[in-house]
């Protein structure tokens, strides 16, 4: 496995319950700032494998990105029960949410 890949699995490992990061966050993070659709590609493949935690990551814009309508359906409902809060547009606060390790 790549070390940026062994990077972003450890770092979305670390995202609290009832706390969210951003793709791009993420990937800059582990190491390289433009490679968010990497780290799309690897919750998508490894998420199961490796017990991620995928609901806790949005988009920049604090969006749930998935398009799935069950997939969306769930990681909506599965932050809901950590207490995040989501509009109805499903966009959560990153002000009040965003985790920043330090």
């Amino acid at each position: 496995m790549q070390p940026f890949t062994l990077r972003v699995i450890g770092i979305i490992k670390e995202i609290p319950e009832g706390s969210v990061m951003t793709y791009g966050q993420i990937a800059e993070l582990a190491g390289s700032r433009r490679a968010s659709r990497q780290v799309v590609r690897i919750l998508h493949a490894l998420s199961e494998a490796h017990g991620l935690p995928w609901h806790r990551v949005v988009n920049a814009k604090g969006e749930i990105a998935i398009k799935d309508d069950e997939a969306r359906f769930m990681q909506k409902l599965y932050l809901e029960n950590e207490g995040v809060k989501i509009d109805d547009n499903g966009v959560v606060d990153l002000e009040s949410y965003r985790f920043i390790p330090r």
